[in-house]
């Protein structure tokens, strides 16, 4: 990728829809070293795009390794697609009795992440919130003509609830079971992190330190690039216009995922409702944040965080970041422009101006 690049992800080919990050890769000011050739490989999974950097002499065969990283990243689609009718999670959603269903250890793994990220933030996160999306129209099905009322918002909420799903894990297999027939999992607000990971994991594998990984804006990062500069980052300026720059951040060694909201919603009687679902409510968000950007060791947990921190707006976001010790940036929309702000830990990782 060059200078700026924008990800709006449409990763309803395959799991949901999420904002991306922008980033560039630069020096930062310090002498640099004997420079190393950097393999880069870009190609397509969960209806958005991948780039992969290496930059330490790990990887040979760039061919070799894009062969590999399709393979690992189908293997996800067959695990957590939602739109494909015979992936694992297809086929638990299908399920109509609380009898175990077999899943294979990732897809477990994301949904036992899933569950602990909705339980420490007492249901920001839900992936069974799938009906409430398609009832306000953020799903795969037509949006509403009008506001559902709450009667109708309350009668789906029962098909939701993360009480209701349990993993099982046991030293034959993992299987995942459901208390009431209609719940239906979705794991796009998690899995591309997921799958940022598993590359990661993949070239570490082969015993590569210095790496960038991309799915769709989120992004794994190791070591250096090849000039042997930390790689960066920027945040992008959330405007209709592209290319704007809002902070340019040095992640280190760590997960960086964004959510955001300012470009998917629907108006309805001079209202805006926001893609964003309130699983505690189950209606749209209606606070004024407008962007969202979490460092973490993983992706995938940085994924699911920063859902959690769309839910829950500004205030609520930097007081569980602080309790936590989560790295967080926060961009809110004023009268008068934007405000961005951030907790303690993420205050290293910004790039001094």
């Amino acid at each position: 990728m060059h200078s700026v690049v924008k990800t709006w992800l449409a990763f309803g080919l395959a799991f949901g829809l999420a904002f991306g990050l922008a980033f560039f890769m630069t020096g930062c000011g310090q002498e640099t070293v004997q420079s190393k050739p950097e393999i880069h490989i870009t190609g397509s999974t969960m209806g958005t795009y991948y780039s992969i950097k290496v930059a330490d002499g790990s990887v040979k065969d760039a061919a070799k390794l894009q062969a590999e990283v399709d393979v690992l990243l189908e293997r996800v689609n067959d695990q957590m697609s939602t739109y494909r009718p015979d992936s694992e999670l297809s086929r638990f959603n299908q399920h109509k009795d609380n009898t175990p269903v077999v899943v294979s250890r990732d897809t477990a793994r994301v949904v036992t992440e899933a569950i602990h990220i909705g339980r420490e933030s007492r249901g920001a996160l839900d992936v069974t919130v799938g009906p409430l999306v398609n009832l306000w129209g953020f799903g795969p099905d037509a949006k509403p003509t009008k506001v559902p009322s709450d009667e109708l918002i309350n009668q789906t909420r029962q098909k939701t609830g993360l009480g209701n799903l349990h993993v099982i894990a046991s030293a034959d297999a993992d299987t995942l079971q459901k208390d009431i027939s209609d719940l239906y999992v979705d794991l796009s607000a998690i899995a591309k992190g997921f799958g940022v990971d598993k590359v990661a994991e993949y070239l570490e594998s082969l015993g590569s330190r210095n790496y960038l990984v991309e799915i769709g804006g989120e992004l794994r990062i190791n070591g250096v690039n090849g000039k042997g500069h930390p790689w960066r980052v920027a945040i992008e300026k959330p405007t209709a216009n592209a290319g704007s720059v809002q902070e340019v951040i040095l992640p280190g060694d760590n997960g960086v995922a964004t959510s955001g909201e300012y470009r998917n919603y629907f108006e309805m009687d001079g209202k805006r409702f926001s893609h964003t679902i309130d699983p505690v409510t189950g209606k749209p968000i209606a606070h004024r944040m407008v962007s969202v950007t979490v460092i973490h060791p993983s992706c995938m947990t940085a994924d699911g965080l920063a859902t959690v921190f769309m839910v829950l707006g500004p205030q609520k976001s930097l007081a569980y970041a602080k309790e936590r010790g989560i790295a967080i940036f926060i961009i809110t929309k004023t009268d008068d422009g934007f405000e961005e702000a951030y907790s303690d830990a993420f205050k290293p990782f910004l790039v001094k101006k």
